[in-house]
């Protein structure tokens, strides 16, 4: 583990698509991202931001229509996701 501007950091390995690498790679040497791993840190921030004001959002929204969801709107909304209603994604 290592400091990075006051945040306890830790190596890690991903996997990542080797097309998505190569443009993080050309934003790094364009100057126009610090480093890969800079890069990825601040995609993650994003993504975790992002996820924390999908559940308030959500939170919110179950608050003014009727609460949390019961099990068979769960199902449904499950069932909904991954396909098994029988609906293919165009």
């Amino acid at each position: 583990m290592s400091m990075l501007f006051g945040m306890a950091t830790r190596k890690v390995t991903i996997t990542i698509d080797e097309a998505d690498l190569a443009r993080v790679r050309v934003l790094v040497a364009e100057g126009r991202a610090r480093s890969v791993s800079a890069f990825v840190q601040h995609a993650v921030r994003i993504s975790l931001e992002d996820a924390d004001l999908w559940a308030i959002e959500l939170a919110q929204a179950l608050a003014e229509t009727g609460g949390p969801l019961t099990e068979a709107e769960r199902a449904w909304a499950e069932s909904w996701v991954d396909g098994r209603n029988g609906r293919e994604w165009a």
